[in-house]
């Protein structure tokens, strides 16, 4: 592992950070994860914080973040609630939507004046995403507004495989959802509108002055938190603190490597600054 993990020497002008996986798993902050953004915040450097998971609205990763011990304000913090809303609201506001969601989504799209609807012969849009209550009849309804009433096409909120929990387990994503449909209807899904979209990055850097070339994207995933970064000419940090391994980076040819590498999310903070602030790995 020691010939892949490297760390940056110098601050960028801006981090955003994914969350699951990266600054917390479950209901713990991971290690070096609070010291760090204090010490970005306490320089006056922007941090923002993405998530594909479109369980949760922005106000309840507030409420999330303030428990683990980082306040943070709800305009820091962008997820696949509020792309999918803001890419609706823009593309299709007239549109009829069947979001296969859970509620954050669905009040997101309500209270944007999205029209939602389970029947087939009025659906315009099918929304796939994360959903743990996803069932046969839901599955029914997609199918008959895409296959049989040809009058739908499909979007999904994320293109994840499944999300971390910890101790190794995990629940199947929004990726699963998206397949199940695409198997019955023939049908393939249209637009994406998690990582790596650049429409995640976009709503992460809105009202921050800062070039894309100058910012850092933060991340555990590959196919998701480090493409973003690579397909936009962003710098990109993976942690091995969630899904990717050493050994699926080192898999990776150097062109499709993140620029860093890292075994703790503190490592984004040069080790000059580690010796001036008497840093260890021991403390937290």
């Amino acid at each position: 592992m020691n010939d892949i993990v490297n760390a940056p020497t110098t601050f960028q002008q801006a981090y955003v950070f994914d969350m699951d996986g990266t600054i917390y798993l479950g209901d713990h902050l991971l290690p070096g994860a609070k010291r760090m953004i204090e010490e970005l915040r306490r320089r006056e450097i922007p941090v923002r914080f993405l998530s594909n998971n479109p369980t949760k609205d922005p106000h309840q990763y507030v409420e999330k973040l303030a428990r683990l011990g980082l306040p943070t304000e709800v305009s820091d913090i962008s997820n696949t609630v509020v792309t999918t809303t803001n890419w609706l609201r823009a593309n299709h506001p007239d549109a009829t939507v069947f979001a296969i969601s859970e509620e954050p989504l669905k009040r997101s799209l309500r209270e944007a004046g999205i029209r939602l609807s389970e029947d087939p012969t009025e659906i315009d849009i099918v929304v796939a995403s994360y959903d743990r209550q996803f069932d046969y009849r839901k599955l029914q309804i997609a199918f008959d507004a895409i296959w049989f009433h040809k009058r739908a096409f499909l979007v999904q909120t994320n293109p994840d495989r499944f999300c971390p929990f910890p101790g190794g387990r995990g629940e199947p994503d929004c990726a699963a959802i998206t397949a199940a449909i695409e198997a019955c209807t023939g049908t393939t899904c249209q637009v994406n509108l998690g990582k790596p979209s650049p429409v995640m990055l976009t709503a992460a850097l809105e009202g921050l002055d800062v070039a894309v070339e100058d910012c850092v994207m933060v991340g555990d995933r590959l196919q998701t938190d480090i493409q973003m970064a690579l397909d936009t000419g962003m710098g990109s940090a993976c942690v091995l603190t969630g899904e990717a391994t050493a050994d699926d980076v080192a898999a990776l040819d150097r062109a499709h490597r993140p620029t860093w590498v890292l075994d703790r999310i503190d490592r984004l903070i040069p080790a000059s600054v580690w010796d001036e602030l008497g840093w260890s790995d021991d403390d937290q």
